[in-house]
């Protein structure tokens, strides 16, 4: 019986699609962890394909790839080194499952599928994986190993049977997305199942950015008297050997690094970063191009940018219209300047007055109004994709969760565009990361220390310059107002009376509400974007275009 365990905790950054890729990172953290005495490695959820795979999981050819790798991977454990608990997709007796996979000794020692699969939010899992039994532990070199997999761990069932079957350490593989306070969230459930159960619970968490979710890593063991026992850093790739002993039956995690988890605006901060980082990199952007407005979301998207790509890799556009402010052109050349990135002028006036031209005979006997306005901001989204075009960069659109939510955006003009860093993020607290980030830099940003952000930029009121002293309050509520609201109606989906007892006016509730839905089919043409909160438009808030339901009376 052995009585000591080194188990490594290998927290990767893998790519959905990338098998070769995916398997490279397990046989690098297999030799790091090997050459530091580890017994066993471990990964986060479905490491060899990436998490989520979505309809891809389904294909046949993918599927058959997946599984050489494994029996290439288990092959290679025949040289007496540390064993691997590998997460895939596993077809057995014609069902697929999300499984981990026991590889030691030169085999597939052992495998396990998940229990609980998630239907909500993000999830779609019971669409292409079907539901495993409710397992029992495997055998690792004498010692009975219980491997729930992430949601399995969010109700008792599993854990239970786990337990009374004679589990005596529970390492669970995690896929375990972004959302601003969810490392709180996945300490308590981990807590309850200790108490429930008594035993050792490591967690192991992916980290890296797939299309909209990023995965902020953060893996940690908490013994069974709840001690926290490792807590690995967040939003960045690592590997820990952890070292355990058996004492009077019970297994304990000696103390390892334990770095605090980043909270607040710097995790939204650092997912905006990383998530950028991964989606450009990912798909093999030279860069990013984005039209900088002197406004604060296109100052903030180009910092984001330049932290997640160095600022040789941002190229910013100013481009300017008759209604463009002096204070708005100053603003972005400091701004651009600050950041040390590219910067070019554009003036969109030639575009603009070539389709008034056009446009004269349809137009004639009607006033100016949001059409001449959409014009401009259509003007603006061709020429940024003309230089994405000719030169290969993707446009990073610059909006923010508030104008997206009410429609304060022009489709096929500010929303054109490959990616939005914020898409989920409401404007107050877009001022409030552009403050933050002026204060600080951190570990593994690439843009330089300090202000990069002009104070103006943050101070002065916000406005899309479309027309002659235009304000956004001239449409819309103060913006605290209005994000208020929609929290409510968004991430809480509170009713009309439990909105207006905020202090909220019904009128404003009314006209929120109306413009939120109606906004719908601008959505679903907008880019994908970072998810930051607990319900982001697409993946997680999913309404009909076609809607006729108001609940505001």
């Amino acid at each position: 019986m052995m009585n000591e365990l080194k188990i490594a905790v290998a927290q990767v950054n893998p790519m959905v699609g990338d098998i070769a890729g995916n398997a490279d990172l397990v046989r690098a953290a297999r030799s790091e962890a090997a050459a530091q005495g580890a017994d066993l490695v471990v990964f986060g959820e479905l490491v060899l394909c990436g998490y989520p795979p979505e309809d891809l999981v389904l294909k046949g050819a993918f599927q058959a790839m997946i599984a050489a790798t494994i029996q290439d991977l288990a092959a290679e454990t025949a040289d007496g080194g540390p064993g691997l608990l590998v997460t895939a997709p596993w077809r057995d007796q014609g069902l697929l499952y999300n499984a981990v996979l026991l590889l030691d000794g030169g085999k597939i020692d052992a495998m396990r599928y998940k229990h609980d699969l998630p239907n909500y939010g993000v999830f779609d899992e019971k669409r292409v994986f079907a539901a495993g039994p409710l397992p029992g532990p495997v055998n690792f070199r004498g010692i009975r190993l219980g491997l729930p997999i992430c949601e399995d761990i969010w109700t008792p069932d599993v854990c239970e049977c786990l337990v009374e079957t004679g589990a005596e350490i529970l390492i669970v593989p995690n896929g375990s997305p972004f959302e601003d306070g969810k490392f709180d969230v996945r300490l308590n459930h981990v807590v309850a199942r200790i108490t429930e159960t008594g035993l050792p619970v490591m967690y192991v968490n992916q980290v890296g950015g797939q299309d909209e979710l990023v995965f902020d890593g953060g893996s940690f063991v908490v013994n069974g008297d709840c001690s926290l026992a490792l807590q690995m850093p967040t939003f960045s790739s690592g590997l820990v050997v952890t070292e355990w002993q058996r004492v009077d039956d019970n297994w304990i995690c000696a103390q390892g690094p334990r770095m605090a988890p980043h909270e607040g605006l710097g995790a939204i901060y650092r997912a905006m970063t990383l998530g950028l980082r991964d989606y450009v990199n990912k798909n093999r952007f030279p860069g990013v191009v984005l039209g900088l407005s002197g406004g604060i979301d296109s100052a903030l998207s180009a910092a984001v940018a330049v932290d997640a790509l160095g600022p040789d890799r941002v190229w910013c556009v100013m481009l300017p219209s008759k209604y463009s402010s002096e204070h708005s052109l100053s603003d972005a050349m400091a701004c651009a300047a600050l950041l040390q990135c590219r910067l070019d002028e554009v003036p969109i006036e030639p575009a603009v007055a070539a389709y008034e031209t056009m446009l004269a005979a349809l137009f004639e006997g009607r006033e100016a109004d949001t059409t001449e306005e959409n014009i401009q901001s259509r003007a603006r989204g061709v020429a940024l994709m003309a230089i994405s075009n000719k030169f290969g960069h993707m446009v990073l659109t610059t909006g923010n969760k508030s104008e997206l939510s009410v429609g304060y955006a022009t489709i096929y003009g500010d929303m054109a565009g490959g990616f939005s860093v914020l898409k989920d993020v409401y404007k107050i607290t877009a001022f409030e990361l552009a403050h933050w980030r002026n204060q600080q830099t951190f570990e593994g940003a690439l843009g330089p220390a300090g202000r990069v952000i002009p104070e103006n930029t943050i101070v002065k009121p916000p406005s899309a310059e479309l027309r002659p002293d235009q304000k956004d309050e001239d449409s819309l509520p103060p913006y605290a107002a209005l994000d208020d609201i929609l929290r409510c109606l968004v991430e809480e989906e509170m009713a009309f009376d439990a909105i207006l007892a905020r202090g909220h006016e019904a009128e404003t509730v009314r006209r929120i509400e109306h413009l939120l839905y109606l906004a719908e089919y601008k959505r679903r043409q907008a880019p994908p974007g970072v998810k930051i909160t607990a319900r982001n438009f697409g993946r997680d808030r999913r309404y009909p275009i076609t809607n006729g339901f108001r609940d505001a009376r």
